[in-house]
């Protein structure tokens, strides 16, 4: 396929910055936050081995397909299912599809960016030794206060929202691709230190037999469906991060190599921040399976304790933060690079306004947890509501329908020559994942989150 907008839309300079930036948009607060809590919550290593399965069957094959749509048309992710559809001959109602995911990037980005705004809060607060000899009761009344408080909460939304912005507007070779270059190195410097001094705690050993060792009594038919949920998820697909950052690659470079390595990069980071929590979880007498509070409201008690802690309580809540801003510049870049493609916006008028909404949206997520604490939806709260309707029904839908589309929507010719494998069993073996194997173990997370199952 001919590109015709050449002018508007960017390229990486390099494979390698390719590679730093999609490993980027996928290691993000999943990795860091939700992967050590709910691999405690689920039993430890049983829960790894099945998630590791499925980022094998499951994420790649629907990471290469969404990489080669994105490449194949070389644009945003609206006008990629619109031309795509075109030269399939399909339906036209296939390009909903990018439309999907270029709003849930920003429905994500609106409540991410308050999280986010949490860890950079919490990087202030460790540096003024907020959590030195502070039990337990003092750290939730930290915690409590600190999400109670709707200015606190917009200062740090705010701030975050700006960062990503400055670096979403200098564009894919001045932002995006010189923010990665110094910012994940950074963030796997972190993550080393803090395994580093794991290994210090005494409870090294316990931490890696609870995170490798399996008990298969404790793997429940719940646990194997989150795990392939979060292995879909934490690839950041469906969501038109990967499709737009695919549409940035030279035609030079292999989709099914790089795919590889970022996915392993992506399971590394998981797996090293279960290898840096887990020991200091151990060693402090503290409970894995403490649900999502693990970070903000169980580890600064460690830190707190610990000798060391208040400069390793820097390092986490840095790292998480940076982990986070990582994503943010690809969560927001889909609509930015819509409006530049698509609406003739200069690049800075792009993000003004894509920016601006996003953060108006988080204003939602931010009152939810205080002045509009009370006002519940279908029982949940506008965060709880946003956190649903993306993570547990427009994901797994964009990631199946991506899944159907390039395994029997889009003309084999066309996938063969994009992806352009290194033999032809390769090929029909993703072929097969992403035909069969990928769409079906999609459609049954999405059957279990909706409740069917």
């Amino acid at each position: 396929m001919t590109d015709t907008n050449t002018t508007a839309h960017g390229k990486w300079s390099s494979r390698f910055a390719y590679i730093l930036a999609a490993t980027g948009s996928a290691v993000g607060l999943g990795n860091i936050w939700k992967f050590p809590y709910i691999t405690g919550e689920n039993g430890g290593g049983a829960f790894v081995l099945v998630y590791l399965g499925c980022v094998l069957l499951i994420g790649i094959p629907i990471m290469i397909a969404e990489t080669m749509l994105g490449r194949r048309s070389q644009r945003n992710p609206v006008e990629t299912m619109e031309l795509l559809t075109k030269e399939a001959n399909a339906d036209s109602n296939w390009h909903y599809l990018g439309w999907m995911g270029v709003i849930a990037g920003l429905l994500i980005l609106s409540y991410y960016s308050v999280i986010a705004g949490w860890a950079s809060a919490y990087i202030l607060k460790a540096f003024t030794g907020s959590f030195i000899d502070a039990d337990a009761s003092a750290i939730k009344t930290i915690f409590d206060q600190f999400i109670a408080s709707p200015i606190q909460l917009i200062f740090w939304h705010t701030l975050f929202m700006m960062a990503t912005m400055l670096i979403v507007v200098r564009g894919v070779n001045n932002g995006l691709e010189k923010a990665v270059q110094y910012l994940m190195p950074a963030l796997f410097v972190l993550m080393f230190l803090l395994v580093a001094y794991a290994m210090t705690t005494g409870s090294y050993f316990q931490g890696l037999h609870f995170l490798f060792t399996p008990d298969w009594s404790k793997l429940t038919s719940n646990a194997v469906l989150t795990a392939m949920g979060h292995a879909f998820f934490t690839l950041s697909l469906g969501m038109g991060s990967i499709m737009v950052y695919g549409s940035y690659l030279s035609k030079d470079i292999s989709i099914s190599k790089t795919v590889f390595i970022i996915a392993g990069a992506d399971t590394i980071v998981a797996l090293l921040a279960g290898i840096a929590i887990f020991p200091i979880v151990f060693a402090n007498n503290l409970h894995p399976n403490s649900g999502p509070g693990l970070i903000f409201e169980t580890l600064p008690i460690a830190f707190g304790a610990m000798t060391g802690g208040w400069l390793m309580g820097i390092l986490f809540f840095i790292l998480l933060a940076v982990a986070a801003l990582t994503s943010s510049i690809s969560l927001i870049e889909p609509t930015v690079a819509w409006l530049v493609e698509n609406r003739r916006f200069t690049r800075e008028k792009a993000c003004l306004w894509s920016g601006g909404i996003t953060w108006l949206l988080g204003l939602g997520t931010v009152f939810s947890f205080n002045i509009w604490s009370d006002f519940k939806l279908f029982d949940r709260s506008i965060f709880q509501i946003l956190d649903y309707l993306t993570a547990n029904l427009m994901l797994p839908i964009g990631g199946f329908c991506i899944a159907i589309f390039a395994g029997w929507i889009m003309k084999t010719q066309h996938s063969e020559e994009e992806l352009a494998m290194p033999t032809p069993a390769y090929y029909q073996a993703w072929k097969i994942l992403i035909s069969y194997i990928a769409p079906a173990a999609v459609f049954f997370v999405f059957l279990h989150v909706i409740g069917v199952l």
